[in-house]
């Protein structure tokens, strides 16, 4: 079992009940992208599918801290999936 930290909540749980999110680069701004397959490459981060880790961690700034992604970030593709789930 691989164990990963929330980012939101920063509880430790099973990585396969987290979903992780890489910063990909587009122009001015950082795109957080849901990585459902944990394939897309560079950093990336982990969090519960949950609106709640979702504010938390927005709240936080810790998707900018996790990622190491610098200047305004579009959580937008995020959002989607956390409200998918």
């Amino acid at each position: 079992m691989v164990v990963r930290t929330c980012i939101g909540c920063r509880q430790r749980a099973d990585k396969t009940t987290l979903v992780r999110v890489v910063a990909v680069q587009e122009s001015t701004t950082v795109v957080v992208t849901p990585d459902l397959r944990g394939t897309l490459p560079g950093r990336g981060a982990h969090l519960h599918p949950t609106t709640r880790c979702l504010e938390l961690a927005t709240r936080r700034k810790a998707f900018g801290r996790a990622l190491r992604a610098e200047g305004p970030l579009d959580l937008s593709a995020v959002t989607d999936v956390v409200a998918e789930q």
